[in-house]
């Protein structure tokens, strides 16, 4: 038995959906197929229950820094239970809410794995679904961590579902999922350590500002431990014991929890590639510029699953969705622009960036002026009581125009996003300042920061 569609769409998160539902509204016959509920890492494992179980972590923040200063704390603290409670009051809703606005645009939804078994046909529980195109937006997994005892990790997925955080939690890998976690464990009353192989966490954000926040979370009681190499993992009566090497010298730690927080590979090698003729590289499947497969033409990809120049985030997986359609739909045109992405890391307080980094400005040659700012004392950050805030932009000397925006503060996730539409719009330093803002917000400390 078989089916043919003009589209079969693998995956059902949001570069899929977005794709999906941009194609039926066009009139083409459209299926979607996803062995996990629907909704993706995002929606479901990912952004929004991890910004649900943060605002936790927020309030006990917040009444912590004004205590003596009018607030008084009173022993407030998290219930965990409640607080995942909270979280399913979002998830549980998500996959029918998604399946339902899919299939009232006339998509087809199917539920299973599926692999190729040609060039533009899967199978998926033992039928042929054929496609004119086929969309690859399987997401991202996990990156397998090969150490023994590495079946103790546990991922992000399960943290979140935890009915209560341990005493002691130890997180493998300095990316955002690690400081994320930690800054919310570590509020929550748990003793957390952080280690990692490289050299610097966070690599993609700036190095002055991530220096502020490692110094900022050894202040909150988080360990972290760079250059360190995991090597085992030990299950014992009083919990675990992870073992790693740090600069040649063995090290040990004791913990009752240990969390993968070392990144996430495409979830895409149960596909059978090889079957479609679709060539993939070492982070995820080969494509042109229009997103389109470079061996196989019948196939694109998008979002976490697709090797481009994006980063890893939902907004990129939402419009590389959109450029991947609107080509299929009406032939190679549309190309992604990643230039003005701005990315989070929702520690506490949050680390934003937009734009480039002081090192790739400078290696374009341009006459980069740089203003760096310690806002830790100004208003916005005072009234909340926050100590931890600083500001570094970029801007082209000779055209005013904006080049990059790095914040560490309160509510600074949210100001990131006027640097990201003065880039999309190529607005200058000038047109910023020339802003007036609502006073006092955040927002109005904008044109003081270059």
């Amino acid at each position: 038995m078989s089916r043919s569609f003009d589209l079969v769409v693998l995956g059902a998160g949001m570069a899929a959906v977005a794709a999906a539902g941009k194609c039926a509204s066009a009139g083409w016959s459209v299926a979607i197929v996803d062995e996990l509920p629907y909704g993706g890492t995002c929606a479901l494992r990912g952004c929004d229950p991890k910004k649900i179980l943060r605002r936790g972590a927020e309030i006990v923040d917040a009444a912590r820094l004004l205590q003596g200063r009018g607030i008084e704390e009173g022993g407030l603290s998290i219930n965990w239970a409640d607080l995942v409670a909270f979280k399913h009051e979002f998830t549980d809703r998500i996959p029918g809410r998604i399946e339902k606005g899919l299939t009232d645009k006339g998509v087809t939804t199917l539920h299973g794995s599926a692999r190729f078994v040609a060039p533009n046909a899967v199978e998926v529980g033992g039928e042929r679904i054929e496609g004119r195109y086929i969309l690859i937006a399987t997401g991202a997994r996990p990156r397998p961590i090969d150490v023994p005892g590495g079946a103790c990790l546990v991922d992000s997925t399960e943290f979140m579902e935890l009915d209560a955080l341990p005493p002691r939690i130890l997180f493998v890998g300095a990316g955002f999922i690690s400081f994320e976690f930690a800054h919310l464990a570590a509020r929550a009353g748990s003793q957390v350590t952080i280690i990692d192989r490289g050299s610097r966490p966070l690599d993609p954000f700036d190095p002055d500002l991530v220096d502020r926040l490692v110094d900022h979370s050894a202040a909150l009681g988080i360990g972290i431990h760079l250059h360190t190499e995991l090597k085992s993992i030990d299950k014992t009566p009083e919990g675990y014991v992870v073992a790693g090497v740090t600069e040649g010298k063995e090290r040990r730690w004791s913990a009752d929890l240990v969390v993968h927080g070392a990144g996430r590979v495409a979830a895409i090698d149960d596909l059978d590639l090889q079957a479609a003729g679709v060539e993939r590289g070492g982070r995820g499947v080969c494509v042109n510029e229009h997103l389109q497969s470079v061996s196989n033409p019948a196939v694109y990809a998008a979002g976490d699953a697709a090797e481009t120049a994006g980063p890893p985030l939902t907004p990129v997986a939402v419009f590389e969705g959109k450029v991947a359609a609107s080509n299929m739909l009406k032939g190679n045109h549309a190309v992604p622009d990643y230039r003005s992405v701005p990315s989070v890391v929702f520690t506490i307080p949050e680390l934003a960036r937009v734009g480039m980094l002081e090192t790739e400005a400078r290696a374009t040659g341009r006459d980069v002026r740089v203003t760096f700012t310690d806002t830790s004392g100004w208003y916005s950050n005072l009234r909340v009581g926050a100590t931890c805030a600083a500001a570094k932009v970029l801007v082209d000397g000779q055209t005013d125009e904006i080049l990059g925006a790095h914040l560490l503060g309160p509510e600074y996730a949210e100001l990131i996003n006027f640097f990201g539409l003065a880039i999309k719009l190529r607005l200058t330093a000038a047109d910023l300042r020339s802003m007036t803002a609502a006073y006092p917000t955040v927002g109005s400390d904008l044109g003081s920061l270059f």
